[in-house]
């Protein structure tokens, strides 16, 4: 290790990358429990290509990238869920559609800005340095509105996901509920984006949940485990990012999936 601790806290972008690594650390697998235990994991991917163009978009028209990015992201999560619903187009289908369309859609945009394609490299896999204090600031914001709407729809989201048709049943509005998920999804992978990048988004939410659920937990326990599962591994992928100049979002996921493998080859009681 060619730095200290105290080192590391001497720098401000370094310092900001934690912090920002904190927040999206414990929201992702939240959204992502929920998200697993539907077999909605495909969603997270298709938004971070929808994101992609989203980027491109604030690039090109000089705004904040990320804030276009969701945006965007938000806009196609309400155009899925209504295609899904609608029944003209199977789930799947509609998150293909959207999966091509965006990232084609990207392709396009990034042709015609020029330069925009080295501005959206370190957006792509993540980058310590590319963390600027107005991100915290909306990192932060945009957490504390995905983890207030996590708590107030708690019981719906859970009753839903593990059986939809008795929750209908019993009065929740499955369709609204649905419909949050999909916008708190589309939140997080917006303020996942200065830290893990926008191709390795989906992952940050789903490898942790899978690894936790290895363990065949409550749900309670699970959550638990997928945070610090989550946390453990962005920390130490912000730190050796730092020390030896690494794609940050590459080296937690790197991390994340060798602790899964792990849990994999643990004997089984």
């Amino acid at each position: 290790m060619f730095f200290t601790i105290s080192q590391f806290f001497e720098y401000g972008f370094a310092v900001r990358a934690l912090e920002a690594g904190v927040v999206v650390a414990l929201l992702a697998p939240l959204v992502g429990m929920f998200l697993v235990l539907r077999r909605y994991s495909l969603i997270a991917d298709t938004f971070s290509h929808v994101s992609l163009a989203g980027l491109a978009v604030g690039f090109l028209l000089g705004l904040h990238p990320v804030l276009t990015a969701l945006g965007v992201t938000v806009i196609a999560s309400l155009g899925i869920e209504r295609l899904r619903t609608s029944q003209k187009v199977y789930g799947e289908s509609a998150l293909a559609v959207f999966l091509s369309g965006s990232l084609a859609l990207a392709v396009v945009l990034m042709g015609l800005g020029r330069g925009l394609n080295v501005n959206l490299l370190n957006y792509l896999f993540g980058s310590i340095v590319t963390v600027i204090p107005g991100d915290v600031y909306l990192i932060v914001a945009l957490g504390a509105i995905v983890a207030c709407t996590l708590a107030v729809f708690r019981k719906e989201l859970i009753y839903t996901s593990f059986d939809e048709e008795s929750a209908r049943v019993s009065g929740i509005r499955t369709g609204f509920i649905n419909a949050v998920l999909i916008v708190l999804s589309a939140f997080t992978v917006s303020l996942s984006i200065p830290v893990v990048g926008v191709l390795l988004i989906s992952a940050l939410m789903v490898i942790p949940v899978v690894t936790a659920l290895q363990f065949k937990k409550s749900f309670a326990t699970t959550v638990w485990l997928a945070e610090g599962i989550s946390l453990g591994a962005t920390v130490a992928g912000i730190f050796l990012s730092f020390a030896y100049n690494l794609p940050t979002g590459g080296t937690i996921v790197l991390i994340m999936i060798g602790i899964f493998l792990a849990t994999l080859l643990m004997p089984k009681r």
